[in-house]
């Protein structure tokens, strides 16, 4: 399927006759990249001729699996609408399968999504003169650069971590281990915390690789983590509903509204593949690391 000269003649028409400035030309072509990048992961060549409502309805239950936030799912429908009207208007099409195209209804309500500012203001509010201090700070960088699970952050190694080459190994779910490239912000406050922190507790021996302890030396519980990022976020004057979870939406958010390959993310989450392939566990390991180190906020060297 060839797509490169539909997304070239899109660009001329959103910027010569819907006069539109060069940034939103490139958010309209990422999105339409998105849908390619979708039957790239299953490996699907279907003519642009002959995509269905069906297939995009599979879509947009692709990336709702990815934890994307509504806004940023309902930009996608928008600018594959926009898409679809170009084909239409060039008789490159002759039915649009966008006309009836909705989000997916979503059974739970997905946690709020942070914005980067909001990050910034949890982080601030994080009280460094105390013992923990450094501690909650590595954790909450950990969690939104590696879009980590909270049972994920609790049960992270010491020996499972890898900073010189851009990775930590994590546990995820059915006992499943997945590499998980890391930003360079993250590393440098876990590296704090675990030399200038962690060396004071009386660490309890079978806790003694666990990355993040409590002021016991064990192992953090799951409820720890939700009190710690609740309590920073009343303290940081942040209405939404937050939990650790909210770290790893934003994450995922964050990185496809940046422009990030939509199967790297997914890889990086850990989440099963919705095909029935294995693509996602063949992806180069530099590629994944590409991806966090351009279009992840928090991954520059601050």
């Amino acid at each position: 399927m060839n797509w490169a000269s539909y997304i070239k003649g899109f660009k001329a028409y959103l910027q010569l006759e819907k006069s539109l400035s060069e940034n939103s030309v490139e958010a309209y072509v990422r999105d339409v990249k998105k849908l390619i990048q979708y039957f790239e992961s299953k490996q699907t060549d279907i003519r642009l001729q002959d995509i269905t409502s069906e297939h995009l309805r599979d879509f947009i239950k692709w990336i709702n699996e990815l934890g994307l936030s509504a806004r940023t799912q309902a930009r996608i429908i928008s600018g594959l609408k926009t898409f679809y009207k170009y084909l239409l208007l060039e008789d490159i099409i002759t039915e649009n399968p966008t006309e009836l195209l909705e989000a997916p209804r979503i059974g739970r309500r997905l946690p709020d999504t942070l914005t980067t500012h909001e990050i910034d203001r949890l982080v601030k509010a994080i009280d460094l003169s105390k013992p923990e201090g450094q501690r909650n700070k590595a954790m909450l960088e950990t969690l939104y650069g590696c879009g980590l699970r909270v049972s994920e952050l609790i049960n992270m190694k010491i020996s499972n971590l890898f900073f010189k080459y851009g990775y930590i190994k994590i546990t995820g779910k059915g006992d499943k281990e997945r590499l998980v490239p890391i930003g360079h912000s993250a590393i440098r406050h876990i590296d704090l915390y675990v030399n200038d922190y962690r060396p004071n507790l009386n660490i309890d021996r079978k806790d003694e690789d666990i990355v993040f302890l409590n002021r016991h030396g064990r192992k953090l519980s799951r409820v720890m983590v939700f009190i710690i990022i609740r309590s920073l976020a009343e303290k940081a004057g942040i209405k939404k509903s937050i939990s650790p979870h909210t770290f790893r939406h934003s994450f995922a958010t964050h990185l496809v509204e940046g422009g990030a390959d939509l199967r790297a993310v997914q890889e990086m989450l850990g989440h099963e593949s919705i095909t029935t392939t294995e693509i996602y566990t063949h992806l180069d390991r530099n590629y994944l690391r590409d991806a966090i180190l351009k279009y992840h906020p928090r991954s520059g060297k601050k």
